[in-house]
Protein backbone atom coordinates (compact mmCIF):
# COMPACT_ATOMS: atom_id res chain seq x y z
CA UNK A 1 0.00 0.00 0.00
CA UNK A 2 1.40 3.50 -0.87
CA UNK A 3 1.10 6.25 1.35
CA UNK A 4 -1.23 7.96 -0.82
CA UNK A 5 -3.41 5.14 -0.43
CA UNK A 6 -5.74 5.81 2.38
CA UNK A 7 -6.46 2.00 4.51
CA UNK A 8 -9.73 1.20 5.16
CA UNK A 9 -10.23 0.58 8.99
CA UNK A 10 -12.15 -1.99 10.90
CA UNK A 11 -13.14 -0.41 13.74
CA UNK A 12 -14.49 -3.38 15.48
CA UNK A 13 -11.10 -4.93 14.73
CA UNK A 14 -9.17 -2.06 17.01
CA UNK A 15 -7.73 -3.68 20.46
CA UNK A 16 -5.21 -1.12 20.84
CA UNK A 17 -4.65 2.38 20.37
CA UNK A 18 -2.03 4.72 21.02
CA UNK A 19 -2.49 8.29 21.35
CA UNK A 20 0.88 10.77 21.63
CA UNK A 21 0.33 14.17 22.69
CA UNK A 22 3.70 15.60 24.73
CA UNK A 23 3.11 18.90 25.52
CA UNK A 24 2.09 21.16 26.59
CA UNK A 25 -0.69 22.19 28.93
CA UNK A 26 -3.73 23.16 26.60
CA UNK A 27 -2.82 21.02 23.52
CA UNK A 28 -2.87 18.27 25.97
CA UNK A 29 -6.55 19.54 27.64
CA UNK A 30 -7.84 19.90 24.17
CA UNK A 31 -7.37 16.38 23.21
CA UNK A 32 -9.36 14.97 25.46
CA UNK A 33 -13.13 15.69 24.07
CA UNK A 34 -11.32 13.81 21.24
CA UNK A 35 -10.41 11.00 23.58
CA UNK A 36 -14.27 10.56 24.67
CA UNK A 37 -15.57 10.24 21.67
CA UNK A 38 -13.32 8.11 20.50
CA UNK A 39 -13.65 5.68 23.87
CA UNK A 40 -17.39 5.93 22.97
CA UNK A 41 -17.24 4.95 19.69
CA UNK A 42 -14.68 2.25 20.60
CA UNK A 43 -15.47 0.88 24.20
CA UNK A 44 -13.72 -2.29 23.76
CA UNK A 45 -10.66 -0.60 22.81
CA UNK A 46 -7.58 0.05 24.65
CA UNK A 47 -6.25 3.19 25.07
CA UNK A 48 -2.80 4.64 25.75
CA UNK A 49 -1.78 7.66 25.83
CA UNK A 50 1.96 8.93 25.57
CA UNK A 51 3.09 12.57 27.29
CA UNK A 52 6.21 14.66 28.86
CA UNK A 53 6.82 14.32 32.32
CA UNK A 54 5.75 17.88 33.37
CA UNK A 55 2.22 17.58 32.16
CA UNK A 56 1.70 13.82 33.48
CA UNK A 57 -1.04 14.66 36.00
CA UNK A 58 -3.53 15.70 33.21
CA UNK A 59 -3.77 12.36 31.71
CA UNK A 60 -2.83 10.64 35.17
CA UNK A 61 -5.86 8.54 36.46
CA UNK A 62 -8.05 9.42 33.22
CA UNK A 63 -11.03 6.88 33.65
CA UNK A 64 -10.78 6.39 30.12
CA UNK A 65 -7.24 5.36 29.27
CA UNK A 66 -5.66 2.40 29.85
CA UNK A 67 -2.05 3.12 30.66
CA UNK A 68 -0.52 6.24 30.77
CA UNK A 69 3.48 6.13 29.07
CA UNK A 70 5.61 9.26 30.51
CA UNK A 71 8.68 10.32 28.88
CA UNK A 72 11.30 12.37 30.12
CA UNK A 73 11.13 16.31 28.24
CA UNK A 74 14.71 17.10 26.28
CA UNK A 75 15.40 13.30 26.39
CA UNK A 76 19.02 11.46 25.24
CA UNK A 77 19.17 8.92 22.64
CA UNK A 78 19.44 6.21 24.86
CA UNK A 79 16.26 7.71 26.89
CA UNK A 80 14.32 8.16 23.82
CA UNK A 81 15.10 4.13 22.18
CA UNK A 82 13.96 2.97 25.76
CA UNK A 83 10.58 4.88 25.12
CA UNK A 84 10.24 2.82 21.62
CA UNK A 85 11.38 -0.03 22.47
CA UNK A 86 8.36 0.04 25.25
CA UNK A 87 5.69 1.17 22.63
CA UNK A 88 6.97 -1.23 20.29
CA UNK A 89 6.32 -3.97 23.06
CA UNK A 90 2.25 -3.23 23.22
CA UNK A 91 1.77 -3.73 19.47
CA UNK A 92 -0.47 -0.99 19.00
CA UNK A 93 -2.82 -1.17 15.95
CA UNK A 94 -3.19 2.55 15.03
CA UNK A 95 -1.45 5.28 16.59
CA UNK A 96 -2.93 8.70 16.73
CA UNK A 97 -0.85 11.62 16.82
CA UNK A 98 -2.10 14.79 17.92
CA UNK A 99 0.90 16.57 18.01
CA UNK A 100 3.21 16.45 15.01
CA UNK A 101 6.19 17.67 16.77
CA UNK A 102 9.80 16.28 16.27
CA UNK A 103 9.71 14.17 19.04
CA UNK A 104 6.19 13.21 18.57
CA UNK A 105 6.48 12.38 14.53
CA UNK A 106 9.69 10.02 15.68
CA UNK A 107 7.62 8.43 17.94
CA UNK A 108 5.06 7.54 15.82
CA UNK A 109 7.08 6.55 12.92
CA UNK A 110 9.27 3.88 14.98
CA UNK A 111 6.09 2.61 17.22
CA UNK A 112 5.22 -0.12 15.30
CA UNK A 113 1.81 0.40 14.92
CA UNK A 114 -0.12 -1.08 11.63
CA UNK A 115 -2.13 1.99 10.85
CA UNK A 116 -0.42 6.15 11.43
CA UNK A 117 -2.76 9.23 11.29
CA UNK A 118 -1.85 12.69 12.04
CA UNK A 119 -1.64 15.74 10.33
CA UNK A 120 -0.30 16.78 7.19
CA UNK A 121 2.77 18.60 7.75
CA UNK A 122 5.86 20.01 5.79
CA UNK A 123 8.66 17.14 5.95
CA UNK A 124 6.48 14.70 7.94
CA UNK A 125 3.40 14.21 6.77
CA UNK A 126 4.47 11.80 4.66
CA UNK A 127 4.76 8.74 6.79
CA UNK A 128 1.20 9.02 8.28
CA UNK A 129 -1.31 6.77 6.71
CA UNK A 130 -3.91 9.00 7.12
CA UNK A 131 -3.53 12.51 7.55
CA UNK A 132 -5.64 15.83 7.75
CA UNK A 133 -4.55 19.00 7.59
CA UNK A 134 -4.09 21.12 10.54
CA UNK A 135 -5.51 24.44 9.07
CA UNK A 136 -7.27 25.06 6.32
CA UNK A 137 -7.35 28.21 4.32
CA UNK A 138 -9.56 30.69 4.96
CA UNK A 139 -11.07 28.70 7.18
CA UNK A 140 -11.14 29.25 11.00
CA UNK A 141 -11.90 26.02 13.40
CA UNK A 142 -11.11 25.02 17.25
CA UNK A 143 -8.19 22.81 18.38
CA UNK A 144 -10.57 20.61 19.89
CA UNK A 145 -12.38 20.11 16.11
CA UNK A 146 -8.79 19.65 14.80
CA UNK A 147 -7.98 16.92 17.32
CA UNK A 148 -11.29 15.19 16.60
CA UNK A 149 -10.81 15.37 13.10
CA UNK A 150 -7.85 12.89 12.79
CA UNK A 151 -10.41 10.39 14.85
CA UNK A 152 -13.24 11.49 11.87
CA UNK A 153 -10.50 10.99 9.44
CA UNK A 154 -10.06 7.05 10.50
CA UNK A 155 -13.59 6.34 9.34
CA UNK A 156 -14.99 6.44 13.10
CA UNK A 157 -18.14 8.20 13.72
CA UNK A 158 -18.31 10.95 16.55
CA UNK A 159 -21.33 12.17 18.15
CA UNK A 160 -22.19 15.89 17.98
CA UNK A 161 -21.36 18.01 19.86
CA UNK A 162 -18.49 16.82 20.44
CA UNK A 163 -17.81 16.05 24.78
CA UNK A 164 -16.36 18.44 27.28
CA UNK A 165 -13.09 19.17 28.87
CA UNK A 166 -11.86 16.22 31.04
CA UNK A 167 -9.23 16.04 33.58
CA UNK A 168 -8.73 13.06 35.96
CA UNK A 169 -9.25 14.49 39.85
CA UNK A 170 -6.83 15.04 42.14
CA UNK A 171 -5.42 12.83 44.14
CA UNK A 172 -6.29 12.79 48.00
CA UNK A 173 -3.25 14.49 49.27
CA UNK A 174 -3.57 17.26 46.38
CA UNK A 175 -7.23 17.62 47.21
CA UNK A 176 -6.29 17.80 51.38
CA UNK A 177 -3.08 20.23 50.30
CA UNK A 178 -5.73 22.79 48.44
CA UNK A 179 -8.66 22.08 51.72
CA UNK A 180 -5.98 22.99 54.14
CA UNK A 181 -5.01 26.37 52.26
CA UNK A 182 -8.24 27.50 51.84
CA UNK A 183 -9.19 26.91 55.64
CA UNK A 184 -5.94 28.37 56.92
CA UNK A 185 -6.40 31.46 54.76
CA UNK A 186 -10.58 31.73 55.95
CA UNK A 187 -11.92 31.43 52.37
CA UNK A 188 -14.61 29.55 52.71
CA UNK A 189 -16.67 32.13 52.68
CA UNK A 190 -14.88 34.58 50.46
CA UNK A 191 -15.41 34.70 46.94
CA UNK A 192 -12.31 33.81 45.32
CA UNK A 193 -10.36 35.24 41.94
CA UNK A 194 -7.73 33.13 41.08
CA UNK A 195 -5.16 35.53 38.58
CA UNK A 196 -2.70 33.70 36.45
CA UNK A 197 0.22 35.93 36.15
CA UNK A 198 2.31 34.75 33.00
CA UNK A 199 1.82 32.78 30.19
CA UNK A 200 5.10 31.25 28.81
CA UNK A 201 6.19 33.78 26.58
CA UNK A 202 6.29 37.66 25.84
CA UNK A 203 3.38 37.55 23.19
CA UNK A 204 0.73 36.62 25.93
CA UNK A 205 2.22 38.41 28.68
CA UNK A 206 -0.02 41.22 29.72
CA UNK A 207 2.70 43.34 31.67
CA UNK A 208 3.35 43.30 35.70
CA UNK A 209 1.70 46.69 35.84
CA UNK A 210 -1.52 45.82 34.15
CA UNK A 211 -2.01 42.96 36.87
CA UNK A 212 -1.23 44.94 39.73
CA UNK A 213 -4.03 47.81 38.43
CA UNK A 214 -6.42 44.88 38.17
CA UNK A 215 -5.93 42.98 40.84
CA UNK A 216 -5.92 46.60 43.12
CA UNK A 217 -9.61 46.92 41.63
CA UNK A 218 -10.55 43.81 42.03
CA UNK A 219 -9.63 43.93 45.62
CA UNK A 220 -12.26 46.96 46.60
CA UNK A 221 -15.40 44.76 46.37
CA UNK A 222 -16.21 43.45 49.95
CA UNK A 223 -15.69 39.64 50.33
CA UNK A 224 -13.09 39.07 47.10
CA UNK A 225 -9.76 36.89 47.47
CA UNK A 226 -6.96 36.73 45.69
CA UNK A 227 -4.99 34.31 44.71
CA UNK A 228 -2.19 34.37 42.35
CA UNK A 229 -0.54 31.37 40.25
CA UNK A 230 1.77 30.85 38.00
CA UNK A 231 4.47 28.64 37.43
CA UNK A 232 8.54 28.45 39.12
CA UNK A 233 9.29 30.22 36.53
CA UNK A 234 7.00 32.85 37.34
CA UNK A 235 8.96 33.56 40.84
CA UNK A 236 10.33 36.81 39.70
CA UNK A 237 7.13 38.41 38.37
CA UNK A 238 5.72 37.29 41.88
CA UNK A 239 7.99 39.27 43.81
CA UNK A 240 7.45 42.29 41.65
CA UNK A 241 3.99 42.00 42.10
CA UNK A 242 3.81 41.49 45.66
CA UNK A 243 5.77 44.03 46.19
CA UNK A 244 4.19 46.87 44.18
CA UNK A 245 0.34 46.23 44.91
CA UNK A 246 -1.64 47.65 47.40
CA UNK A 247 -4.23 44.93 48.20
CA UNK A 248 -3.61 42.12 50.30
CA UNK A 249 -2.93 38.93 48.13
CA UNK A 250 -2.85 35.18 48.14
CA UNK A 251 -0.22 33.55 46.17
CA UNK A 252 0.44 29.82 44.61
CA UNK A 253 3.08 30.44 42.13
CA UNK A 254 5.37 27.51 41.44
CA UNK A 255 3.38 25.81 44.27
CA UNK A 256 0.95 23.86 43.11
CA UNK A 257 1.40 20.85 40.49
CA UNK A 258 -1.22 20.46 38.06
CA UNK A 259 -3.97 18.77 39.59
CA UNK A 260 -3.83 20.70 42.70
CA UNK A 261 -4.12 23.88 40.35
CA UNK A 262 -7.49 22.66 38.77
CA UNK A 263 -8.41 22.33 42.25
CA UNK A 264 -7.95 25.63 43.26
CA UNK A 265 -9.71 26.91 39.95
CA UNK A 266 -12.33 24.07 40.91
CA UNK A 267 -12.98 26.30 44.46
CA UNK A 268 -13.10 29.72 43.00
CA UNK A 269 -15.37 32.03 42.14
CA UNK A 270 -13.47 33.26 38.60
CA UNK A 271 -10.77 32.65 37.02
CA UNK A 272 -8.51 35.07 35.10
CA UNK A 273 -5.96 35.35 32.89
CA UNK A 274 -4.37 34.99 29.00
CA UNK A 275 -5.12 32.15 26.46
CA UNK A 276 -2.96 29.37 27.97
CA UNK A 277 -2.87 26.46 29.63
CA UNK A 278 -4.45 27.23 33.05
CA UNK A 279 -7.16 29.42 31.54
CA UNK A 280 -8.00 25.43 29.57
CA UNK A 281 -8.03 23.81 32.81
CA UNK A 282 -10.17 26.22 33.98
CA UNK A 283 -12.43 25.42 31.36
CA UNK A 284 -12.52 21.75 32.46
CA UNK A 285 -14.30 23.08 35.90
CA UNK A 286 -17.22 24.64 36.36
CA UNK A 287 -15.70 28.10 37.07
CA UNK A 288 -16.54 31.44 34.66
CA UNK A 289 -13.67 32.75 32.93
CA UNK A 290 -12.56 36.21 31.72
CA UNK A 291 -9.92 35.35 29.02
CA UNK A 292 -7.29 37.72 27.26
CA UNK A 293 -6.92 36.62 23.77
CA UNK A 294 -3.45 38.53 22.05
CA UNK A 295 -2.19 36.99 19.02
CA UNK A 296 -4.06 33.76 19.09
CA UNK A 297 -7.85 33.65 18.22
CA UNK A 298 -10.60 32.53 20.11
CA UNK A 299 -11.90 31.02 17.03
CA UNK A 300 -8.71 28.07 17.28
CA UNK A 301 -8.19 28.57 21.42
CA UNK A 302 -11.78 30.07 23.14
CA UNK A 303 -12.19 27.81 26.93
CA UNK A 304 -14.11 24.98 25.09
CA UNK A 305 -17.75 25.10 25.93
CA UNK A 306 -17.21 27.49 29.34
CA UNK A 307 -18.73 30.41 30.25
CA UNK A 308 -16.37 32.84 29.56
CA UNK A 309 -16.49 36.53 28.52
CA UNK A 310 -13.44 36.68 26.13
CA UNK A 311 -11.39 40.38 25.56
CA UNK A 312 -9.28 40.91 22.44
CA UNK A 313 -8.09 43.76 20.22
CA UNK A 314 -9.22 43.74 16.54
CA UNK A 315 -5.60 44.28 14.64
CA UNK A 316 -4.30 43.73 11.33
CA UNK A 317 -1.89 41.44 12.35
CA UNK A 318 -4.12 38.85 14.57
CA UNK A 319 -3.03 36.17 14.73
CA UNK A 320 0.92 35.99 14.26
CA UNK A 321 3.16 33.08 14.39
CA UNK A 322 4.39 34.65 18.12
CA UNK A 323 8.48 34.98 16.22
CA UNK A 324 8.25 38.67 16.31
CA UNK A 325 5.98 41.43 17.02
CA UNK A 326 5.75 43.65 14.33
CA UNK A 327 4.88 46.59 15.82
CA UNK A 328 7.31 45.83 18.59
CA UNK A 329 5.29 46.54 21.54
CA UNK A 330 2.74 43.45 21.48
CA UNK A 331 -0.30 46.24 21.56
CA UNK A 332 -2.92 42.91 20.49
CA UNK A 333 -2.46 42.14 24.51
CA UNK A 334 -0.95 45.03 26.39
CA UNK A 335 -3.56 47.64 25.02
CA UNK A 336 -6.10 45.89 26.96
CA UNK A 337 -6.90 48.46 29.51
CA UNK A 338 -6.97 46.73 33.40
CA UNK A 339 -10.97 48.58 33.35
CA UNK A 340 -11.86 47.03 31.42
CA UNK A 341 -11.11 43.69 32.45
CA UNK A 342 -12.21 45.12 36.12
CA UNK A 343 -15.76 45.50 34.37
CA UNK A 344 -15.69 42.01 32.78
CA UNK A 345 -15.04 40.18 35.88
CA UNK A 346 -17.58 42.60 37.81
CA UNK A 347 -20.61 40.64 35.86
CA UNK A 348 -19.56 37.87 36.33
CA UNK A 349 -18.98 38.67 39.96
CA UNK A 350 -22.32 39.52 40.60
CA UNK A 351 -23.63 36.77 39.85
CA UNK A 352 -21.13 33.99 41.80
CA UNK A 353 -21.73 32.85 45.12
CA UNK A 354 -19.05 31.40 47.41
CA UNK A 355 -17.80 28.01 46.96
CA UNK A 356 -16.53 25.67 48.67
Amino acid sequence: MSRKEKPKIDSSALSRILLIRLRRIGDVVMTTPAVAALKEALPRASLSYVIEEPYRRLVEGHPLLDKVIVVPSGQSLAAFLRSVRQIRKEQYDIVIDFHGGPRAFLLALFSGAKVKVGYDLKYKGFIYDIRVPRTRRDERFHSVESHAGLVKAMGIPLREPLPPLFLPQPRKEEKEKIVNFWAENGLESARVITLHISAGNEFRDWGAQNLIELANMLARPPGIRIILVGSAEDREREEEILAKIQAPVLSLVGRANLSELQEVIRRSALFVGPDSGPMHIAAATATPIVALFGPTLPANFAPWRAQAILIEKELECRPCKQRRCLTEDFRCLRNIQPAEVFEACLKVLQAVAPKS
